[in-house]
């Protein structure tokens, strides 16, 4: 029988997202660690499994917190949580979120509106929420799950991740000297649901050699996080496509435009097509 360390009252984690793919991941291994939990997701019966397997695997306690973080009243108690004095969150986890099927126009700006408020504003007003208590306690770390898209131009998506990444490293640099570290972590390709909800197979995004085990990525941020830093790559073949993305993105854009051009001539010409008959 593997022994795991005693669970701690001082060390509570809150994440988000946490019934599947990366958080239910996050979740295990802060679990290991000794970290009590609080998780956050909206299937109310799933976060039900997911704690009671926690606390059958590794000891601790676990609270659940079933919430819309689109919905300001459901994403106040998960605020409120964060904010609390008794047993207080001293490691959040921002990893909610989701990604959209279609093409920007073709998607509704409500739908885009709600990745945005997800990706972007929900992370915003959780680690604002939980930032004045860690700062009073001297100590804290606020973790964000962004994506190594956010060091392109490849859409709304990568766009809401870029302001996770410049959020995270701006905020490092605020408050590491009062005790509280922030960390951004931009994976590649991660084999978890996220893709197949986007009702798109894995080997129609990228080859095997690009995908990368949920476990692996989850360690190496929370090693990132526990050295204080405020970023984490995971894998050598991605910090090397991370580099090399630096250095690229007029290439990535002329790229965008000519894949853009190219499926606007298609369209163009199934439409003519269509209307002359042909086919």
């Amino acid at each position: 029988m593997t022994a795991h360390p005693s669970p701690s009252y001082d060390r509570t984690a809150l994440v988000t997202g946490a019934t599947s793919g990366l958080g239910a991941e996050f979740a295990k291994q802060l679990a290991a660690t000794g970290h009590n939990l609080v998780l956050v997701a909206r299937d109310r019966p799933r976060l039900e499994n997911v704690a009671e397997a926690l606390r059958s695997d590794f000891g601790v306690a676990v609270e659940i917190l079933s919430a819309d973080l689109t919905d300001p009243t459901e994403r106040a108690h998960v605020e409120r949580r964060l904010g609390a004095t008794e047993n207080p969150v001293s490691f959040l986890v921002n990893n909610a979120g989701y990604g959209l099927p279609q093409e920007f126009e073709i998607n509704s700006v409500d739908d885009e509106e709600r990745m945005l408020e997800i990706l972007s504003t929900v992370p915003l007003r959780l680690s604002h929420a939980a930032l004045g208590g860690m700062l009073s306690r001297g100590t804290g770390t606020i973790l964000t799950v962004a994506s190594i898209a956010g060091g392109a131009p490849l859409g709304t998506y990568a766009a809401a991740k870029t302001w996770a990444l410049n959020f995270s490293s701006w905020a490092h640099a605020q408050y590491r000297h009062r005790g509280v570290t922030f960390t951004a972590v931009a994976p590649g390709f991660v084999r978890t649901e996220f893709h197949s909800r986007l009702g798109v197979k894995r080997s129609d995004m990228a080859p095997q050699w690009m995908w990368l085990d949920a476990g692996l990525v989850v360690r190496s941020a929370l090693r990132a996080a526990a050295r204080g830093r405020r970023l984490s790559v995971p894998s050598l073949r991605y910090r090397i496509i991370w580099g090399l993305m630096k250095v690229t993105q007029p290439v990535i854009l002329l790229f965008v435009a000519r894949a853009s051009r190219a499926a606007t001539a298609r369209a163009d010409t199934d439409a003519t097509r269509a209307t002359s008959g042909e086919g």
